[in-house]
């Protein structure tokens, strides 16, 4: 019996789930401090070179003629190289969402939940993605789907907002100031992380260029939340506010009132948990496949719940917010070069083999 594939409107919504999640809140913040007056607009910039990443990953895609990234490297490279290079790869995925979640719910205890262990806490999370993951990519892609349309009119709040907006906020200049383009970009750019996943996702889906259109679509929409979310933070604070607030947007949704509800904003910050689980789901679920490919014969529920155990034992190391945000910048750095350096070692590969074969 053919198994399900995806379409690609799930797989929109599989790459916009995976990038997006709190990082939204500060963005606004590291936007100000690193390109100055304006800076939601290095977005669109960042977004291409995403996008070119995306066509990249599209080229090992129609090279390899949809065959899964593992015999791709299989037919050439010997399992003493190939080993160490799938456990490493496992272990940052594992661990950039396991400390997604540590950044999601040591939010959620300093605004609501202040007597509650942050590691408590940290295990609800953990029950979700494990019950959600050992379904497998199919319902996983349905599932988060479905945490989509949940959170999805979260952002028509922000229209709330024009009748404070201020055009004289946004200046008529652009990158000015303080800036740090590199180290900002950077930053930046991991927060667009989430489509190199699209990677393992060959597979499980029809042969054609409808699928990698779907990823850039998905990248497309969350390149469009970016810009908006941080184009009304630019307009509703000004400049010097703005670099000196944490969380810019958890700030913004304070400032709803409603006689029927006292912190509104915690209400709407919990309906981040749907992208925050999304996002470590997919990042438990990539490294779950590889530790199969490397152990062919374990159960997927073994291999599930061994990887959230031992993630789980690191998470209690950083210990503060500000330690948590200095692990996912480095790990966002090392995801960035997983994203652009595997596809390039899978084309060279394709092209070697194909002129071998000639």
């Amino acid at each position: 019996m053919a198994k399900e594939k995806l379409y690609p409107f799930h797989v929109t919504i599989l790459t916009y789930m995976t990038q997006t999640g709190v990082v939204m809140l500060s963005l606004p913040r590291i936007l100000a401090e690193n390109f100055g007056y304006n800076g939601w607009m290095a977005l669109i910039g960042l977004s291409g070179i995403a996008a070119l990443n995306i066509f990249i990953i599209s080229l090992v895609y129609c090279l390899g003629k949809g065959k899964s990234i593992f015999q791709i490297m299989e037919m050439s490279l010997p399992k003493f190289v190939l080993y160490p290079l799938y456990s490493f790869i496992a272990c940052i995925w594992a661990v950039t969402g396991c400390i997604v979640a540590k950044n999601y719910v040591s939010i959620f205890q300093m605004i609501s939940f202040n007597t509650t262990h942050v590691m408590l806490l940290k295990i609800m999370v953990d029950i979700l993605v494990y019950f959600l993951v050992i379904k497998g990519i199919y319902n996983i892609s349905k599932a988060l789907t479905s945490f989509y349309w949940v959170t999805s009119w979260m952002y028509l709040i922000l229209f709330f907002y024009f009748k404070d907006f201020e055009w004289a906020r946004m200046t008529p200049f652009f990158f000015s100031g303080e800036t740090h383009f590199v180290e900002g970009s950077m930053s930046v750019f991991t927060s667009f992380i989430g489509y190199e996943l699209s990677l393992l996702l060959f597979p499980y889906v029809e042969k054609g260029k409808k699928f990698m259109r779907a990823v850039q679509i998905g990248n497309l929409l969350t390149t469009l939340t970016y810009i908006f979310i941080c184009f009304i933070c630019f307009g509703f604070y000004s400049f010097e506010q703005l670099k000196l607030m944490v969380y810019p947007m958890l700030d913004l949704l304070s400032y709803i009132k409603l006689p029927f509800i006292e912190r509104i904003d915690n209400l709407l910050f919990a309906f981040f948990l749907f992208t925050t689980v999304s996002t470590i789901a997919m990042y438990i679920w990539a490294s779950q496949e590889i530790v199969i490919r490397m152990i062919p014969k374990a159960k997927v529920k073994v291999i599930v719940i061994l990887i959230i155990m031992a993630v789980f034992l690191i998470a209690w190391i950083p210990d503060t917010i500000p330690e948590i945000g200095e692990w996912l910048q480095y790990l966002g750095y090392t995801d960035t070069v997983i994203a652009f350096g595997l596809p390039l070692m899978l084309i060279a590969i394709l092209l070697v083999n194909k002129r071998a074969r000639q």
